[in-house]
């Protein structure tokens, strides 16, 4: 086995279009023909997408969604103080396994590319990562879950749009409005991979941004409720509810795989998800905080936090943005869900985006039907983050990652392995978060 390093420098790109050499350096997916003319080309500069830049908006965009309006939902379950820990918790865990999900990718395409096997039409997913490096048995476990994760939270997205265009317009009921934004929502079909989610990408982090800052100035505006009280946690039940949302907000890793692919240069993923994380946490504790600190234990009965705000121009502005950026959502969820289908009908490698976008139609309408069954995306949230986040971001990553280099011949050369002493530290801060929010919860 190659050492990381070489095998990272391995990973060469099949254009065949000229492109710079650079450029071409650990699998540069798709043809940049003419790049030096066209750089400044607007449909360049609004499609094409394979930078360091545009992962990191990726990324942070598809870690934060319709669950910022859910946390403060969460904090009045949990507490502030654990609220907080639970985020840094699960937010640092997360970007460690997408360390490692990155690593595996690595280790995949550079066997296969010794292989002379042509990714110039291929898009690598996480199962098929799974299953060139530890068997059939673990591809079945990662489609399972991921594809299961993915259909939910396609869902879940469509339930949200529903229900925050209602805060503006009540003339309809919000099954109409699932109706009305499930067909929105399949002119993703559209968009070939995530290499074209480059101005996307970058408006549906804007719109988030400007959402959670609405939520943490509106909040502080608005002021303490009479009477207002923060009696969190009161239930083990609760507690749990609300840790599982939580865990659902850092369960990007998905389509970790997939965006990785869609870059220039992959080997300059490794920490871009650290990166987007602690940008998220500038969104997510300061805007929770802040509306679970005005409005307490009322958030209880409100899992969405438009509905205690008052109606103005800046909350229509913040639900219309959000609403824009469920859409960006809903195509970063199904994206990979279209990848598995195209190959299991023998359409991936079909150059015609009309083609693919009618191949992909049977993926969108189950899940345009389950988002009409399902009235409520809050509790949703919980259930995916319970059942499937767990072992999605942290146990099959972390799992499939020990097994690869278990031996020492697969661990020769290989970059990046913790000292002893750096284990016993990551050891002794998971321990302090644990006591930290267990002490939270007796406290209470």
């Amino acid at each position: 086995m190659l050492p990381q390093k070489q095998a990272e420098e391995a990973i060469v790109s099949n254009s065949s279009d000229g492109a710079d050499h650079e450029v071409k350096e650990l699998g540069a997916e798709e043809n940049k023909e003419d790049e030096n003319s066209s750089f400044f080309n607007v449909k360049n500069f609004l499609w094409h997408g394979g930078s360091v830049w545009d992962a990191w908006f990726s990324c942070a965009s598809n870690q934060v969604a319709q669950v910022l309006l859910t946390l403060p939902y969460s904090f009045s379950q949990l507490g502030l103080l654990s609220g907080i820990l639970l985020q840094l918790l699960y937010g640092i865990v997360g970007s460690w396994t997408a360390y490692l999900i990155s690593v595996l990718y690595v280790e995949y395409r550079s066997r296969k590319e010794r292989e002379n096997v042509n990714f110039k039409n291929h898009v690598i997913q996480w199962f098929e990562v799974l299953d060139g490096l530890l068997g059939p048995y673990w591809k079945a476990l990662g489609l399972a879950f991921n594809c299961t994760f993915l259909l939910f939270g396609s869902v879940i997205q469509l339930i949200a749009c529903a229900s925050n265009i209602y805060y503006i317009n009540d003339n309809l009921d919000k099954r109409t409005w699932t109706y009305i934004f499930g067909a929105c929502c399949a002119t993703t079909v559209f968009i070939p991979s995530f290499h074209n989610y480059r101005i996307w990408s970058f408006l549906g982090l804007g719109m988030t941004t400007y959402t959670a800052w609405y939520l943490t100035i509106a909040a502080a505006v608005h002021g303490q409720v009479e009477g207002v009280t923060h009696s969190a946690p009161q239930k083990m039940v609760l507690y749990f509810t609300g840790a599982t949302n939580i865990l659902y907000t850092f369960g990007g890793h998905a389509v970790t795989v997939e965006i990785m692919h869609a870059m220039w240069k992959p080997k300059k993923f490794k920490y871009i998800y650290l990166y987007a994380t602690l940008y998220v946490f500038t969104l997510t504790i300061p805007s929770a905080s802040m509306v679970y600190w005005a409005f307490g234990d009322e958030l209880l009965n409100h899992s969405n936090a438009f509905s205690l705000l008052p109606k103005n121009a800046w909350r229509d502005a913040a639900v219309i943005l959000m609403l824009i950026h469920q859409f960006i959502t809903f195509g970063f969820a199904c994206t990979p869900l279209y990848f598995v289908w195209e190959k299991v009908i023998g359409m991936h490698d079909t150059r015609s985006i009309c083609w693919r976008a009618l191949a992909r139609l049977p993926v969108v309408i189950p899940i345009w039907f389950l988002a009409i069954i399902f009235p409520f995306f809050g509790p949703i949230n919980s259930a995916v983050g319970a059942l499937l986040v767990s072992f999605t971001v942290y146990i099959i990553p972390s799992m499939a990652h020990m097994l690869t280099y278990r031996t020492a011949s697969a661990r020769q050369g290989l970059m990046g392995i913790p000292t002893d002493r750096e284990r016993m530290g990551a050891a002794n801060v998971q321990r302090t978060f644990i006591a930290l929010i267990w002490k939270c919860y007796e406290k209470n």
